[in-house]
């Protein structure tokens, strides 16, 4: 094999691979002779067919199968030999296309790539971090039962004559049409339609109110431009007749509101409300923590990156943040409104670059470390994500086993939370307790904080001397 350097800038290689027509000839024999065997011809016995007929046969195809092998080989031993790893998923060009490669013949092609850069990874036992502890809050408890009895909550009939206002349920029947037909799912009797709720199309449920048991209304709506494609943006006339007027009120909080949630009784039911919030507090110091982990090894490493990589990077933040303008933009967020394009890819490029530096470092770490993800890990992973598609689930396994892409994606956010573990542990990580607030702040507010505090006059001599005066009391 003939391999010459064509190009050697920052992380870019580009090689031109000659793999003499011997050695092809070579790995076509032996392939060809492994499948002899088992091939079958009219007129020969099982196994006895003539090699050159075999081959006459089957040559193309086995041709095209070992030219594939060989320039990954080839180009795999090419890196190995060199000491490089490729950053970025090389990039092959033949030298005539597959099917015109005769048998004969030298395979030459290039291969472009950027090779994985070199990463000087700092001393992870200098790392200092806080994990904020949120202990399980009583108030936060309650407040949990009462939402939950809020969505439990039952009605009871108005006793006195009155008009319907929101937050009452009304029971109705209804008739939908559209020109005057009726149409599907525009029906019913006995409805119980909360008043406010907004269950209904923009609109119904606000000419409800004011409305009084037996009343009869005729009220008009516009369907949505969202709605479902045979209504959406239609008129819609709807003949209303209100039979009950009830008033909705909380479920008790009590041993029954517990067994309806598969609770023993209300004792037990706290608990688990407390379990969950525990969980979820630890939850987020996690997620903190590993925030402020990425946030210092971002700041503490600085090495070339690959531009593909950061470019691909890019490409799918700044596609994703298109879908979202243009089908849900309310959700943008108010930072980024009113931004020009060209300021908007400018964050989003950072935000790509910083991806690729922690996705490359952390990929290094665990390298080096040995950090792998077991079978088990990807099967149980295999299994949350059958979990998702019930009665699909053969289906999203066989997926999983045919799509090494995919798999892979499932084994990178596994690697991920391994190696940050590893850094954790290194780390000098201390414990502070803190307030739900401090847990959940960005750290654009911490920094604004920081700042505002900063700005403040500082009063040194009146600290010292209330220190001093607590100093005095002590002694006394």
């Amino acid at each position: 094999m003939e391999v010459t350097e064509t190009t050697n800038e920052g992380l870019k290689r580009e090689f031109k691979i000659v793999v003499p027509a011997a050695d092809i000839e070579a790995k076509m024999s032996s392939r060809l002779a492994a499948i002899a065997p088992t091939v079958r011809m009219p007129g020969f016995r099982p196994g006895k067919v003539p090699p050159k007929l075999v081959r006459k046969t089957y040559g193309k195809a086995i041709l095209s199968e070992v030219l594939e092998q060989t320039v990954n080989e080839s180009t795999e031993a090419a890196m190995t030999e060199r000491g490089l790893r490729a950053a970025t998923q090389p990039q092959v060009d033949l030298v005539g296309e597959v099917d015109a490669i005769e048998e004969g013949s030298d395979l030459e092609y290039t291969v472009a790539f950027e090779r994985f850069p070199e990463i000087e990874i700092m001393d992870l036992a200098s790392v200092k971090l806080e994990r904020l502890t949120v202990p399980a809050d009583d108030a936060r408890v309650d407040e949990a039962l009462d939402r939950l009895a809020q969505n439990y909550k039952e009605s009871k009939p108005v006793e006195t004559k009155r008009k319907a206002k929101t937050g009452d349920i009304t029971v109705i029947d209804f008739t939908g049409t559209i020109d005057g037909e009726e149409f599907a799912g525009g029906t019913a009797e006995g409805y119980s339609l909360e008043l406010g709720s907004g269950a209904f199309i923009p609109g119904f449920e606000d000419q409800l109110v004011g409305a009084s048991v037996g009343d009869q209304l005729q009220i008009a709506v516009t369907f949505p431009e969202g709605y479902a494609e045979e209504l959406a943006g239609k008129d819609a006339e709807f003949a209303v007749e209100v039979k009950e007027l009830r008033e909705p009120s909380p479920a008790e909080i009590n041993d029954d509101l517990a067994k309806r949630l598969g609770a023993e009784n209300i004792g037990e039911l706290k608990g688990r409300l407390k379990e969950n919030q525990e969980a979820e507090y630890k939850n987020l110091a996690r997620m903190r923590l590993k925030r402020d982990l990425l946030d210092i090894l971002d700041k503490q490493h600085e090495f070339e990156l690959p531009e593909a990589m950061i470019d691909a990077e890019f490409e799918g933040i700044w596609n994703q943040f298109e879908h979202q303008r243009e089908h849900n933009p309310e959700q943008i967020d108010e930072d980024d409104k009113g931004k020009s394009d060209d300021e908007l890819k400018e964050g989003y490029r950072d935000i790509a670059v910083r991806r690729v530096r922690l996705g490359l470092l952390l990929s290094e770490i665990g390298r080096l470390n040995n950090i792998e993800v077991t079978s088990e890990e990807l099967n149980r992973a295999i299994a949350s994500e059958a979990q998702q598609y019930q009665g699909r689930e053969k289906e999203v396994l066989e997926f999983y086993k045919t799509n090494p892409q995919a798999v892979q994606a499932l084994q990178s956010p596994i690697i991920e939370e391994k190696v940050v573990d590893f850094v954790l542990e290194m780390a000098d990580v201390s414990d502070r307790e803190a307030t739900m607030e401090e847990l959940i702040a960005s750290p654009d507010d911490e920094a604004e904080e920081k700042k505002e505090t900063a700005a403040k006059p500082k009063k040194k001599t009146a600290s010292k001397s209330k220190a001093a005066a607590k100093k005095d009391d002590a002694d006394g």
